[in-house]
């Protein structure tokens, strides 16, 4: 018996959707380098290419588009639902609860065919950014902005976020911000996705089950770790003492170390330099410099352990600039990470096995039962 806790290098399921080279820092949306993606392409493009494979001629992408942007406007009774929360509830307890929501206005009935998951994932990838932006104005105390029908996934979360169209230059770091997080193969948040799913659960049931998942600190939410802390050690000239400080107390330096990437996180080497030229034209290099001097402490004292930043380093830096709060990162990272939840759930559903792993047993056999009277402070087996 072989017990693989965490289900470290255990294969469960084959895919075309996703491949990593850990030691090379290289990533992959469909056999397409992320690097050529996020300079070439856009998020809508890039999840029509997981969903369905291929890159999408002109007018399948357009029919894509237009299936996206019809479901852009929220069920009214969503958005009132919005409004009766507190504004202390967290974004993505709210997240969560409105994408299980939706199931209860759905078009599609009970057909649990793959097409009709299909549009069921595709109605999650459209709303999701204006269940967002309308929480977040909501508890501001601000009327929720509608989404405009013309502007693309990325510009449209900007827009309703802060009440005014972005420039084209924040436009397109949020695009690409999009697709580095759209797809990761098989982490923590897309198996609880293909386990809800292999029930033949619907789809909403199964982004639930990720946006659960996400919210966990081990998993999502690394960047806005990362982001404080950077911001708690404050100039660069402190960076190389406090990253001493922190590893002589055993912790983690946040954004730092993959489980997959033995190497530099090909993410990471993307967003960098755009995490620098908004510090440039939003007057915040001095907070890029900072963690610019992080990093450069952190692998002199980190890399003999093959521990490099990874995409969590700069992304909320990148968020930050862009005016999106620090507790909506996670939500952001799930509104892009949709598109690979549902490429996972409809590759899964299309040769599916009912997820059922074992446990190895520990614990006794044939204990004698005690009556309640006669049983001491603990009973022993």
């Amino acid at each position: 018996m072989v017990l693989h806790k965490g289900l470290d290098n255990v294969y469960v399921a084959e895919s075309s959707i996703c491949y990593i080279d850990g030691e090379n820092s290289k990533l992959f949306y469909r056999g397409y380098s992320v690097e050529d993606l996020a300079q070439r392409s856009t998020f809508e493009e890039v999840a029509f290419l997981l969903i369905y494979g291929w890159l999408p001629k002109r007018e399948e992408f357009e029919g894509f588009v237009r299936t996206l942007r019809e479901s852009y406007t929220p069920p009214q009774e969503v958005l009132a639902w919005l409004k009766t929360l507190p504004s202390q509830a967290h974004p993505m307890d709210v997240l969560r609860t409105a994408i299980s929501m939706l199931s209860l206005y759905d078009r599609q009935g009970v057909d649990g065919g793959l097409e009709a998951n299909r549009l069921r994932g595709l109605r999650v990838i459209g709303v999701t950014p204006t269940i967002i932006a309308s929480f977040a104005r909501i508890r501001r105390g601000v009327n929720p902005v509608e989404p405009k029908m013309d502007l693309p996934i990325a510009s449209n979360f900007l827009y309703m976020l802060r009440g005014t169209e972005p420039d084209a230059f924040d436009a397109s770091v949020m695009d690409k911000a999009m697709i580095l997080h759209a797809e990761h193969e098989m982490n923590a948040s897309t198996f609880s996705c293909i386990v809800t799913a292999s029930t033949l659960s619907d789809m909403y049931s199964a982004i639930t089950a990720g946006v659960a998942t996400l919210k966990g600190p081990l998993h999502g939410g690394a960047n806005e770790a990362a982001l404080k802390y950077i911001q708690s050690v404050g100039s660069p000239e402190k960076a190389a003492e406090a990253v001493d400080r922190t590893l002589a107390a055993k912790q983690r330096i946040m954004g730092f170390g993959h489980r997959v990437y033995k190497n530099y996180d090909p993410r990471y080497m993307i967003l960098k330099p755009l995490a620098k030229q908004l510090g440039e034209r939003k007057g915040t290099l001095n907070l890029y410099l900072t963690a610019e001097a992080v990093e450069r402490a952190a692998v002199e004292r980190l890399s003999q352990h093959k521990l490099f930043p990874n995409v969590d380093f700069y992304s909320g830096l990148v968020f930050n600039a862009l005016g999106i709060e620090t507790d909506l990162f996670t939500p952001v990272f799930a509104m892009s990470r949709n598109a690979g939840w549902v490429a996972h759930v409809l590759e899964y559903l299309a040769d599916n096995r009912l997820v059922r792993p074992k446990a190895y047993y520990t614990g006794k056999l044939n204990s004698p039962y005690v009556e309640m009277d006669r049983r001491g402070d603990k009973v022993e087996g």
